[in-house]
């Protein structure tokens, strides 16, 4: 009797220790490892990219780790120059200033000139979604592109497209390609090249700058697209613009500081990269719809909207040298592979039937 008294104590007391520990780890944050997060980007939390990261990036990874409850991330975000300016978020994370955060490539010159190609091949597409994820493609399928992310000390995780199309703004009024000659146009960098048909003088610069350079007359305009000119005021002082459809652009990449990768249990490596694809995504489809309602913002706040010609479009196109040429053959002689990467992106455009202007690749 005793023994058997014994033994219910011991199987109650087993039950009670299972039942103890599973109701602790239900419950919410119980032995969550805690790991901290500084994602950093030079632009403001207004601009369109940081917005979504906050609002969607984030979140979507919390929730992701939350299903396991193993992991939490304690993120430190560091927008607007916190930490870094738009020009040093590459260096910043190389350094290990931030652990995660998004690179602006455009600014770059020839340090990301290995991501450049749909900057070098103008008037071939306005959809920032089949941009992104060609991107992608080509990171995933030529080594060159994540190598060159290394040599920052840094992880490639997807590339984002912010812009719907280029369009050109400006403070005096242009209704026709002649009417840019003698202007002083900023935008990224590697756009300023299909500036010189027009008879514009590129300045490079960042969006951050476009407003205060325009108001003050160091600069008579930019090439921008319309989300960013609506939530940036850019009506104010630029209150002209030229529809001209110059094309969509991939100019940001979500990357990682590689050491904190190392660092990182391979769960929440996973989540990171799952999400950033995600980002990707839901990023270029915002940025698809933002464009005829950031149109109409710029117009209710007084822009005004031209239309470039069909043929003031296309001679404009086959005006620009054959910049798409000279960038992958400048990388064919770095060992980069630039001949292959810019055929394999202009076959995705022409199997996506897009309204290509110029064959780039075949001239």
């Amino acid at each position: 009797m005793t023994i058997t008294r014994s033994r219910s104590r011991t199987a109650a007391a087993v039950l009670a220790s299972s039942f103890a520990l599973g109701l602790a780890a239900a419950m919410p944050g119980h032995a969550q490892q805690p790991i901290q997060l500084t994602a950093i980007d030079g632009y403001p939390p207004q601009a369109l990219w940081i917005k979504e990261f906050i609002n969607f990036y984030i979140p979507e990874v919390d929730k992701r780790l939350a299903k396991d409850n193993k992991y939490k991330i304690r993120w430190n975000q560091a927008w607007g120059g916190q930490i870094v300016k738009p020009t040093g978020v590459l260096e910043g994370l190389q350094k290990g200033l931030g652990d995660i955060g998004i690179v602006t490539t455009a600014i770059y010159g020839d340090k990301m000139k290995v991501i450049a190609v749909a900057y070098m091949t103008p008037f071939t597409t306005t959809d920032p979604l089949l941009v992104a994820q060609t991107i992608d493609e080509l990171a995933a399928k030529f080594p060159a592109i994540k190598k060159t992310f290394a040599s920052y000390n840094q992880v490639f995780l997807s590339a984002q497209v912010v812009l719907d199309s280029y369009q050109m703004f400006s403070k005096t009024e242009a209704k026709a390609l002649q009417d840019y000659k003698g202007m002083k146009i900023a935008s990224a960098g590697p756009n300023l090249r299909y500036l010189p048909p027009t008879g514009a003088v590129g300045v490079a610069g960042s969006l951050n700058t476009y407003y205060n350079l325009i108001q003050t007359g160091v600069v008579d305009g930019c090439m921008l697209w319309p989300e960013a000119a609506a939530t940036f005021k850019l009506a104010e002082v630029a209150p002209y613009m030229m529809k001209a459809d110059i094309g969509s652009m991939n100019s940001k990449v979500v990357t990682v500081n590689a050491d904190t990768w190392k660092r990182l249990p391979p769960e929440v490596r996973t989540v990171l990269q799952e999400v950033a694809v995600a980002y990707r995504d839901h990023l270029a489809k915002v940025t698809a719809d933002l464009g005829d309602q950031s149109l109409a913002k710029y117009k209710s706040a007084g822009g005004k909207v031209f239309v470039l010609t069909k043929a003031d479009r296309s001679k404009w196109a086959h005006s620009i040298p054959n910049i798409a040429k000279e960038w992958a053959e400048g990388l064919d002689k770095e060992g980069l592979d630039g001949t292959a990467m810019l055929k394999y992106y202009m076959d995705k455009m022409r199997a996506a039937k897009q309204p290509i202007e110029r064959q780039w690749d075949r001239e």
